[in-house]
């Protein structure tokens, strides 16, 4: 198992979250790192003048007084993601916050730069990108990751369309790395499959938006809880990237589900929604496959302790097997 040393003994289950753009913010990622999984959110969601270095300080001091008061069972370190792609005119900024505060992971998206790597090496931090294919996985390695997420099909959010067993596959001939898997991931059922394909750790969004702590609206999440994957729809219409999105969201918005147009890749929009009114991940919903598993809105400290059962459960289900 590849596991980076600055994750070493710092997991209750070998995951990390997934940063949810707007959803992500600092309740939930402390809440997150406290119950041992690597919480995470896009530094774009910090809006405000000044307010990303605001966030930064916030989770540092909360996590830095969990850890003070529970030295024998620490929190995980947390994750900032960064778009690093011509349209985030704040990316240089907010690069330099995290170096100024060493960010201990920063995931990266949409472009890998040597240069980004370099600082985030400066002082220690690791950098994790995000690929949908094994072409761009190499790209990254070559530019200085220090990790892949391999968002495969059925992923939340901007996912690729290989099957995860066949990505896997692929980035193991010649990665041996730490390497995540991302794609329908919301049980520890799920995490462990993710090893047995062999990732080092499961990736989880969409499950992440039904909890107590994640800043969606309550309508987002109840259709998490009440929708499967029958409800999902792929398209590039809203962002100019092709995503996962919820269906009734879509319909809510005036439009139809199974009707959408294509979207100009080469006006990609991250603050609106492309071709149309409505905000991409705001009034459109973003969401994966996985969400069957979700049952019900809970805090985040319930959600992932639920994920430790099902996780050690179908360990020992599969020790069964063997014997």
């Amino acid at each position: 198992m590849a596991l980076p040393e600055i994750l070493k003994g710092r997991l209750s289950v070998p995951a990390i979250a997934a940063p949810l753009f707007i959803i992500s913010g600092p309740e939930l990622v402390i809440a997150q790192c406290k119950a041992g999984v690597v919480g995470s959110f896009p530094s774009l969601n910090a809006r405000g003048e000044g307010e990303f270095e605001k966030w930064l300080i916030q989770i540092t001091d909360a996590l830095d007084t969990y850890n003070k008061a529970n030295p024998e069972k620490p929190a995980a370190p947390y994750a900032v993601n960064q778009i690093v792609h011509k349209s985030n005119l704040r990316l240089e900024e907010d690069l330099a916050l995290c170096v100024k505060y060493e960010v201990p992971i920063v995931i990266t998206s949409l472009g890998a730069r040597t240069d980004l790597n370099d600082a985030i090496h400066s002082y220690g931090g690791i950098v994790l990108h995000d690929i949908i294919n094994n072409f761009f996985a190499k790209k990254a390695i070559a530019k200085g990751a220090d990790g892949l997420i391999a968002v495969a099909t059925g992923a939340g959010g901007h996912a690729g369309t290989l099957s995860p067993i066949a990505l896997i596959q692929e980035i193991r001939d010649w990665f041996d790395g730490p390497l995540l898997l991302s794609g329908a991931i919301a049980s520890g059922d799920a995490i462990l499959s993710a090893q047995a394909m062999g990732a080092d750790l499961g990736y989880i969004g969409s499950a992440f938006i039904a909890t107590e702590e994640a800043r969606a609206a309550s309508d987002y999440k109840e259709a998490i809880v009440d929708c499967g994957a029958d409800d999902i729809v792929y398209s590039n219409l809203f962002t100019g990237i092709h995503g996962n999105y919820l269906k009734p969201s879509i319909v809510s918005a005036g439009m139809d589900p199974d009707n959408l147009p294509e979207s100009d890749p080469s006006k990609m929009n991250f603050g609106s929604g492309g071709n149309t009114d409505s905000k991409a991940w705001k009034d459109i919903w973003g969401c994966g496959q996985g969400i069957g598993a979700v049952t019900a809105v809970l805090s985040t400290a319930d959600f992932v302790a639920g994920l430790v059962d099902e996780y050690n459960s179908a360990f020992d289900r599969l020790a069964t097997l063997n014997s």
